[in-house]
Parts: C-alpha cells; structure tokens; sequence
C-alpha cells in the first residue's frame, strides 16, 4: 500500500538535482572502466611504497536525539518506533550534558561527538522543535569544550545552515543513485536524487562534509560506481567533501527478526513471492571480500585530498587489505556504534596496536580535517584550536 507520506516528504525537500549522468561527466574518471582487481593491485603497491603509512580516526561519542523517525528502511537496526507525538522521548539538552560529562569524568578520549538522530517529517508540527532540539544540543556540545558532527537526515536550507553555525563539519549518507531498491521503498528520505542534492547544497554551503555508500542493500555494481562518480561530481564543483563511508551493510538482530515475522505471516496468508519477501530475505549477506575491490575503485574515482573511509568495527576480517588498497580512515570510534548495535568497535588501543604490526600508524584528529578548518565558523575554529588531542 503505497503511503501518502512519501510524495508530500520528497517534495517538501525537493529542489533540481544533478542527475548521475552529468556528475559522472564532471569528474572526468576513467576508473569505472578499469578492472577492480588491477586497481586493487594499483593501489596496494602505491600504499606499500610508503613506511608507517598514517590512517586517522576520531575519538568520540555518539549522542542520539531520537530513535523516532519516519522512515521505515529495509535493513534499519536503529529505529525504536515511528513519532509519538509530542516529542517526550526525546534527548534532553541536560542529559546529554551529564552524558558527556560522567564519560569525560572517566577519562573517555572524547573529541568529536556524532549526534545522530532519527528523522521527523517535513511536515509534521514537531519538526521546528526537532530541529532545535539538535542545535541546542550541539551548542552543549560545544559549551564542554568538544566539537559536534551532526547527521539528522535531510535539512532543507535553513535548517542546514543554522546546524553548520554550531558544528565542525556534518554528514549525510548518498548510499546509492538506485532509486528503485525495495529496501527503500518506504523510506522516503533516501531517495537518492534528494540526498544528492543535499551533497550540493552542503557545498553552496561551505560545510565540510562526511557521505558515502551503504553496500549489500540490493544495488549492482553500475549503481556503486554512479554513487562514487555522482560524489566526485559534487566535490568538483565546491571541494566540500572531507570523507567518502565505504559501509558495508551488516544485518543485526532487530532487522533478521523483523524479517522471519513478516515472512511467516506471507506463509500464512498463503501471498508468498519474491516481489513480496522483505528485503532480507531478497538479496543475499554482502560478501566483505568485494570490500577491498571497492575501496580501491574508491580510491581511483575521488579525488586524492577525499579520504575513503571504512568502519573498522564492521571490516574487521578485510580491515588490513582495505588499508592496502587504499583507505585511509576509520571515522569516528564510539562506545557504542548506534547503527549496528550489533556490532561493537575494538578499543582504540587495540586498533593502534594491530595497525601498527601491519605497518600503519593510527592518527587522532578532529572532526573538521586540516585543509577544511577555514571554512568552520569562528566560535567553532576557537573550539577546535583548544581541543588536545589524545597522545598513543
């Protein structure tokens, strides 16, 4: 049954959007044409040729205004429920604060704080507050001394540029230019046209930027390499983007369960089919040893100042043939990965010691990478000169 909030959700944000054809024109990358495994080989030998290759990450910790959102994705282990109503499930301002602040009271390295929050409706009355409910946060943030990386959704322009006022830099996923995944299909937000207009209205912006792809939720390797090429098209025209997200999709707990309840009650209603199955059920695990295949095509099709980015809590088993191949980033380390719940990051000393016996050297750094401190407004730039940097 189609629902009618889909349509008024993708107009609400609606504005005209490169289509994947001419971002791929502008990037002028001739690496979708070269086979995947010679530049996995490339880029290994390129990598090799460098001692203690440095790879950065960023210490912090993960706030999250609500698990509400309206959204109702295929493969999402992080919503709790759609909205309740009235907003008194929310994330106070103060409790946020005396989260950080018993954390920072145990001497958790805590540089960036990832507030990351389910989404509320365009059009729903709740949407002002939500919204400010986020920049009041952030501006707690900030108040401690640490430097906030917001990832609430798609923002319309007022609503991003007051967030970019009290943040380092933000992010929103591209994860692909398919526009006809199942897995989608009630998640009005992820239409890609939409979010890739949100990429370049981050650039008119000047915000730094974190997107990426989310791999294994039924997309072809065609649409891989138009998400890749319609990002470089992007970073092309404003120079914006400071990571691109190489995501494996990991199934959890909540999204298998969900999954065999919806496929026993199609038995039962004797309506069974393919077109049918959730999207679980519809496409097979993705496979991590394409990940490094991925991450080298990666490498090839961005520009070299973007950082291909690989969470190492859901590569683990590939990690080292990533880093070969040319990622150079493990994004931001938390106590608890809020996406995957299922799936918890190593300690950062753990990670500086397997790195370092395979030749890499794990790098603190700020949420806001060097060649894009200019562009943070003032108050953030003062915040960031003050914060030190944890010592391994």
């Amino acid at each position: 049954i189609a629902d009618p909030a889909v349509p008024r959700a993708r107009d609400a944000f609606r504005s005209k959007a490169p289509s994947a054809s001419s971002s791929r024109a502008a990037t002028g990358a001739a690496a979708g044409r070269t086979p995947p495994r010679r530049l996995l080989h490339q880029a290994t030998a390129s990598r090799a040729a460098r001692d203690k290759k440095a790879v950065t990450v960023s210490p912090c910790y993960t706030l999250v205004p609500t698990y509400e959102c309206f959204n109702s994705c295929g493969y999402c282990n992080f919503k709790s429920g759609g909205p309740k109503g009235d907003g008194s499930s929310w994330l106070t301002v103060a409790d946020a604060v005396a989260t950080l602040r018993a954390h920072l009271d145990r001497g958790l390295p805590i540089v960036e704080v990832l507030v990351l929050g389910g989404e509320v409706h365009p059009h729903s009355p709740l949407r002002a507050a939500w919204h400010q409910r986020t920049v009041d946060i952030c501006e707690a943030v900030l108040a401690l001394g640490l430097l906030p990386h917001t990832n609430i959704g798609p923002l319309n322009v007022r609503e991003m540029a007051s967030l970019a006022a009290v943040n380092a830099s933000m992010g929103l996923m591209l994860e692909s230019m398919n526009p006809n995944l199942s897995a989608h299909l009630f998640a009005p937000s992820k239409e890609p046209a939409l979010r890739l207009e949100q990429l370049e209205q981050a650039g008119r912006l000047g915000i730094p930027f974190t997107t990426g792809l989310l791999l294994g939720i039924g997309e072809s390797a065609e649409d891989r390499i138009d998400a890749l090429e319609a990002i470089a098209g992007c970073h092309a025209r404003w120079g914006h983007i400071q990571e691109v997200i190489m995501q494996p999709h990991s199934r959890g707990k909540r999204e298998v369960e969900r999954a065999e309840r919806f496929s026993k009650r199609l038995e039962r209603s004797g309506l069974d089919s393919p077109s049918r199955r959730p999207f679980e059920l519809e496409f097979e695990a993705f496979d991590l040893k394409e990940l490094p295949e991925l991450v080298a095509t990666a490498r090839a099709l961005l520009p070299p100042q973007v950082a291909v980015q690989v969470p190492p809590n859901l590569a683990s088993t590939v990690l080292r043939a990533c880093l070969d191949a040319g990622s150079s980033d493990l994004g931001g380390i938390s106590p608890r990965d809020e996406v995957n719940p299922d799936f918890n990051f190593e300690s950062i000393p753990e990670l500086r010691r397997k790195l370092d016996s395979w030749g890499y050297q794990l790098t603190p750094r700020l949420p806001t990478h060097p060649h894009h401190m200019a562009a943070i407004p003032g108050r953030v730039q003062k915040v960031a000169e003050r914060v030190s940097l944890p010592v391994w």
